[in-house]
Parts: structure tokens; C-alpha cells; sequence
């Protein structure tokens, strides 16, 4: 049954016509049926008045005498769509002509006869209080809809959040689109029904939405405020900037989602005011698609299909995952489209396929880059990684760490991604700002230095190892953790240590002497110098 309305069964069992004692003689299965309204009438032409879904209330004489008539009477009825047709027994028949009966039956049309009188008046005004109590109850719920939905954005959530909210109340798929049809977002019931068929939202989007104008019984809201010439609202006086799109796939939507629809287009109108929207929806769209890749919740086979779907075809060779995260702190919401956009435009130009994302809540970028071959990936991380900080530098923000992880497969995409994302944590703890991107094979020791960073044990080691040092550069100048740092930089090599500080050799012989009676430790004995090595990174880290 649609919510919102009763359904013949349930007025036939309200008091008034339940005194009537109503017997079904034909579409006892159709029962379900919703009701819009209930009307009495006697004329010949009353089918011509009414306008659909009405149980009609008769005695009879408007039916004629003769079959034909009779026929005529109940077909016409049948093609106006009412949901049911009662007949009072008594002052016109005593029981229903055959042909009535037989013209019901072929046409689906529930027939019932009331064996007692009963007044007409009492039987519609308390459908119609049923039906108005329906009809509140559905406003009410839409009304609670909008109410959740506003308080997703007022406490900071986005469009993304919202449409994911509205796909949990309809139970089915939710897309935003813009006019002339391309995906800017999708989103499921957060439990979509365990039955054959269910699907994930951009699936379905690609097999249905995409192949045809919707499926019979979607839902499609109009979201104005787009600029002139994107196309025509409804009413025809706004253009359209977006569509909200629910398609029926686990059930047909009810009243109360076309009203919530509506409503929740007009807080979409007012989210998509802000500028760039559009990128910052879809990049964020792709952003939770990489995110579930390398969180486990995708296959190989539905991420690349979802993949093409978004519009990213790599083709045969390996994919390269890379994470970027701003150096920027409580960025908002306006200025990561901004960032999205500007990201988009100068990825455009670096010759490789490329499938970026945003991620707000974590202040990262994650992309998926397609290569030709594997010796590619030198030459295509550096233009990655100049198109990145060029778009950076462009939408206002400091220059981002980048970290360029392995080759991958669509097997082992969401790993490298996710391990990227990690080391692109770490790397931004230590970064100098000079290095434009950082390869993850290269940050494994941070990376678990990085993980260990809240363990007490890891403060007590740098303590424990380099805590004299350190002590020394606060009280005493020359400081001597620079010289330490460039002497394992430069794995022991004195010269070059010197070059590198502009010190003669004396001066750094002194200086190592003094660092190696600080620790009390001798800087030429390996294990020493791996001690030391692990103190002065871990110190990043721990501050």
C-alpha cells in the first residue's frame, strides 16, 4: 500500500460500511488497492466526474436495466482507474444482474454489494477523516525527513551526507545529476536488502539511469539555481542545476518520497549555491569510491566496472596509487571545491588517465593514475606531483605532501592506496617542504615509527639515545644535531659530511668527537650508528 492513503480492504472494514455487511464478489486478490477518495453518485455518466482511485458508492440506479447498459456502466468505471465499486442492495436490486458481475470480472474491477442500507454520508466522511489522518501522518513523516536532513547540514555535513540519509528513509538507490545527465554522486541504503538483484548504486545508475531516461515509477526532483541556459525547471521559470534521482529498484517509492524529494531538492538548491559544488560533489563521490577500494569493501571485478563508470579507463597497464594531503588545517567546505577543481584542471595535462578524489573528514586526496608500463612511473610521478602542487598553489593552499605508492592491480589497488594514505601521514610529520613527492618504498621506517608514535616506549628510546644531544643543542651553541644528521645522511662519508656543512675536516672531527663522548658511543660501530639512524627519525614523530 502507498503510505499516505487506505486501501479498499481497510475501508471496508471501518465501522460505517461494515454495518452494511459488504460481501466481494469479484477482485477479492485486488483488495490492496489504494483509495484517493470516495464518492456517491446515481447518474448514468458519473464514470465522467470522477478522476481515479475513488471507491464509488451506488445504489444502483444509474446502472439502466438492459446489459448493454449495465456493461457500458461498469467499463467506463474500469477505464476511469476506480479503485472499487460498492452497490447498495435494496432500492434497485436485490442482487447484482449478471452482466454487472460478469463486466467487473473481466475488467479487474472489485465489485462489493452491502446487504443492509447504511447511510452514504456516514460512510464517506469517516473515509475521508481516515484518509486526511493518512495524509498527516505522510507529511508528518516527510516533514521529519526534512528536519534530519537539515540538521546534517547545519551540523556540518554536505550534500553527500544528506543523500545517503535520504537513500536509508526511501530504501532504494539516491543520485544526484546534473541537467544533461552526468553523475556528480550516488548513494544506497546503507543495508541494501539481501536479495537477488541488489546491486551497488553506481551499478545500477550505469545499467538503468544511463541506458534510459529512468525506470517506470522513479522519482526525479528539479534542484534550481543552475545558471541561464542549463535548462528548464518544472515550472519553467528557474533553470535547473541538478536532479535528484530515486530509482525503484527495491521498491516503488511511496508519496512520501516524492514529497521528501522535493523538499530535500530545495535544501540542495541552497547547499549548490556555494561555488564549484558540482566538482567538489563529484570529486567526493570518487573520493568514497577510492576510499572503499582501500578499505576491502570492493572486488577487483566491481571496482574497475565501477572505475568506468565514473569515468576512469586506464587500460591494460599498471595503476599507480598516490595520496596527497594539505598542510592546511579546518580548510572549509568552500575552498576544498575550489581545491577539487583547480586539482582536476591541472591533472588534465599530465598525459596519464586519472581518477582523482576527495576525502574532507581525513584532509586527504587519494588518485589512481593509469601508466603504460611500469618504467613510466618515475617520469609520471613527477608531473603527478607538479600538476598537484601547481593546483594547490592555485586554490590558495601551502604546497601538499605527496606519496607515490607501488605499481598495482585492481587486486592490490585498494592496498597501496590504503598503505599510501599512511605514509603520506607520516611523511607529512617530517616534511621539509623541498620534496616533491615521496615514494613509498622509501618510508617504511617511517611509516612504523609513525604508528608508534602515542607508544611510550618510542619517547623513552630517543631519550634513551640521542637525550644528551638534545640536551647539549638547548643550553650550547654550535648546535651538534645538525652535524649528526648529516653525517648518517651521508652514511659515514667525512668529506662529504664537510662539503655538505662547510666545515673544514677538523672542525667536523671535533665536532663528531664531541657527539660521540655526549652519547658515549662510537659512531663507526654499525649497530650504533642504526641506533642512532632510528633515534633522530623517530624524534619527528614524537615531537
Amino acid at each position: 500500500m502507498e503510505q499516505g492513503t487506505i486501501t479498499v480492504a481497510e475501508a471496508l472494514a471501518l465501522p460505517a460500511l461494515r454495518r452494511g455487511l459488504p460481501e466481494v464478489l469479484v477482485g477479492g486478490d485486488a483488495l490492496r488497492r489504494p483509495l484517493r477518495w470516495v464518492h456517491a453518485g446515481e447518474a448514468p455518466n458519473i464514470a465522467a466526474l470522477l478522476k481515479g482511485g475513488e471507491l464509488l458508492l451506488t445504489t444502483g440506479l444509474g446502472l439502466g436495466s438492459r446489459p448493454a447498459e449495465q456493461r457500458a456502466f461498469v467499463r467506463g468505471l474500469a477505464d476511469r482507474g476506480i479503485a472499487a465499486l460498492v452497490v447498495e442492495l435494496g432500492a434497485r436490486f436485490t442482487t447484482l444482474p449478471a452482466a454487472v458481475v460478469d463486466t467487473a470480472r473481466s475488467c479487474a474491477l472489485p465489485l462489493v454489494q452491502l446487504h443492509r442500507e447504511v447511510p452514504f454520508v456516514a460512510v464517506t466522511e469517516e473515509i475521508h477523516t481516515e484518509l486526511v489522518n493518512a495524509h498527516y501522518a505522510l507529511l508528518r513523516r516527510a516533514e521529519d525527513v526534512h528536519r534530519r536532513c537539515t540538521e546534517v547540514l547545519l551540523g556540518g555535513g554536505g550534500v553527500p551526507e544528506l543523500l545517503r540519509l535520504f537513500a536509508d528513509f526511501a530504501g532504494n538507490p539516491v543520485f544526484l545529476e546534473t541537467p544533461d545527465g552526468r553523475l556528480l554522486y550516488a548513494a544506497g541504503p546503507p543495508t541494501p536488502p539481501a536479495e537477488p538483484g541488489s546491486a551497488d548504486p553506481l551499478q545500477v545508475w550505469a545499467g538503468l539511469r544511463a541506458s534510459a531516461a529512468g525506470l517506470p515509477g522513479s522519482v526525479i526532483a528539479d534542484i534550481p539555481g543552475g545558471p541561464a541556459g542549463s535548462g528548464g525547471s518544472r515550472g519553467g521559470t528557474d533553470a535547473v542545476r541538478a536532479r535528484l534521482v530515486v530509482l525503484p529498484v527495491h521498491g516503488a517509492p511511496a508519496p512520501v518520497h516524492r514529497i521528501a524529494a522535493d523538499r530535500a531538492a530545495g535544501l540542495l538548491a541552497v547547499v549548490l549555491m556555494r561555488a564549484r559544488q558540482e566538482e567538489e560533489l563529484a570529486a567526493r563521490g570518487r573520493g568514497d569510491f577510492l576510499t572503499d577500494l582501500a578499505e576491502g569493501r570492493l572486488d577487483a571485478a566491481d571496482a574497475a566496472a565501477q572505475a568506468r563508470v565514473l569515468g576512469f579507463r586506464p587500460g591494460p597497464g599498471p595503476l599507480l596509487p598516490v595520496v596527497t594531503r594539505t598542510a592546511d588545517d579546518l580548510v572549509p567546505a568552500e575552498s576544498w571545491a575550489v581545491l577539487a577543481a583547480s586539482l582536476q584542471e591541472e591533472l588534465a595535462g599530465v598525459g596519464a588517465p586519472v581518477l582523482l578524489g576527495v576525502r574532507l573528514p581525513e584532509g586527504r586526496v587519494p588518485l589512481l593514475v593509469g601508466l603504460r608500463a611500469e618504467k613510466d612511473r618515475p617520469a609520471v610521478a613527477d608531473r603527478v606531483a607538479a600538476a598537484l602542487r601547481a593546483g594547490a598553489e592555485r586554490a590558495g593552499f601551502r604546497p601538499p605532501v605527496v606519496v607515490v605508492g607501488a605499481p598495482a592491480t585492481w587486486e592490490t589497488a585498494g592496498a597501496g592506496l590504503r598503505y599510501a594514505a599512511g605514509a603520506a601521514e607520516a611523511a607529512e610529520a617530517v616534511e621539509a617542504g623541498g620534496t616533491p613527492w615521496y615514494d613509498v618504498r622509501r618510508l617504511d621506517v617511517d611509516v612504523l615509527l609513525w604508528r608508534l608514535r602515542s607508544h611510550g616506549d618510542l619517547a623513552a628510546f630517543v631519550q634513551r639515545v640521542i637525550g644528551p644531544l638534545l640536551a647539549h643543542d638547548a643550553a650550547s651553541r654550535p648546535a651538534l644535531l645538525p652535524t649528526l644528521e648529516a653525517y648518517l645522511a651521508h652514511a659515514g662519508r667525512k668529506a662529504e659530511t664537510a662539503r655538505e656543512l662547510h666545515l673544514n675536516r677538523q672542525t667536523l672531527y671535533d665536532r663528531l668527537g664531541r657527539i660521540g663522548r655526549l652519547l658515549g658511543t662510537d659512531l663507526e660501530d654499525p649497530e650504533a650508528v642504526l641506533a642512532l639512524g632510528l633515534a633522530l627519525r623517530a624524534r619527528r614523530h614524537v615531537g
